[in-house]
């Protein structure tokens, strides 16, 4: 198994990482709405006016958080989700910082492009049962106009 270093992360080639995916999940995971900027390589998602989510599978030291901070100014809140970051990142106080959760990592099913499931069996209708099943029969009577309610679009000159 080779190893390849993937968005600033080292992940072996059989995980095949998809970095949307993983922001997608984690906006999920955090009740965040998936929603990149294509202004701000940090805002990954959304969830109010002023709180947005930045994911990245990169260990972050104090000086990038700091730059972070300094970015996102003093009148919105990050919360930024990496693998690792430097502890006195979290006196930060427009930043919030946590660890991407392994629950979240071993769910994404890496390498897939799609969400098939495999179905070994599906319950049949027994023949004898489908004959017995007939669509119901269409009534073809019309129903008749009833005399004492006036036609409403009939032409007769009366308002």
């Amino acid at each position: 198994m080779t190893i390849s270093a993937v968005a600033g992360s080292v992940l072996s080639d059989n995980q095949q990482y998809n970095p949307t995916m993983l922001a997608e999940a984690m906006c999920k995971h955090f009740n965040y709405v998936y929603a990149p900027s294509t202004e701000h390589f940090w805002m990954h998602g959304q969830s109010s006016e002023a709180s947005f989510i930045y994911i990245t599978t990169n260990s972050l030291t104090f000086d990038q958080l700091r730059a972070i901070s300094d970015e996102v100014g003093e009148e919105r809140n990050l919360l930024i989700c990496c693998m690792a970051y430097e502890a006195k990142g979290e006196n930060l106080m427009n930043l919030t910082l946590r660890k991407i959760p392994q629950a979240v990592l071993n769910r994404c099913e890496w390498g897939k492009d799609d969400y098939s499931l495999k179905i070994s069996a599906l319950p049949m209708i027994a023949d004898d049962e489908a004959e017995d099943i007939s669509p119901a029969p269409k009534s073809r009577a019309k129903a008749k106009p009833n005399d004492a309610t006036p036609d409403m679009f009939a032409d007769d000159g009366e308002a």
